[in-house]
């Protein structure tokens, strides 16, 4: 489990490094993913706001989805991100996975985000 934890923490270290280097000064796209939802925002590490953020536990989602653990819900959270993240304004955002591998309900995400219209 320690292995786990270490190799996690190196990822994120990893991606945190890349996402200073190319952000650009661009808002960046922040997934968190536990073993039941998934949440993703859109921070502004400037000003240290965050600017738009959607989950599986918004209510919009939670009555449509069958459950926040599966791929379908991972993209319609993108989706309804993106929708967020435009009404103010943002369209071009850096994606930060955070650690977790770009596969499966991450990856699901991230292509929700791009259909709703932000751009990576």
């Amino acid at each position: 489990m320690l292995k786990q934890k270490k190799l996690f923490t190196r990822r994120r270290q990893r991606e945190r490094a890349r996402i200073g280097k190319v952000s650009g000064g661009r808002p960046r796209l922040s997934v968190f993913r536990s073993s039941q939802h998934i949440y993703a925002q859109v921070i502004d590490d400037a000003k240290g706001v965050t600017l738009a953020q959607a989950s599986s536990l918004d209510k919009d989602l939670r009555e449509g989805a069958k459950s926040g653990t599966d791929t379908a819900a991972a993209a319609a959270v993108g989706k309804l991100l993106a929708e967020r993240a435009k009404a103010v304004g943002v369209s071009l955002v850096v994606f930060d996975r955070g650690g977790y591998l770009y596969h499966g309900r991450v990856k699901a995400l991230a292509e929700g985000a791009r259909e709703g219209g932000l751009s990576f």
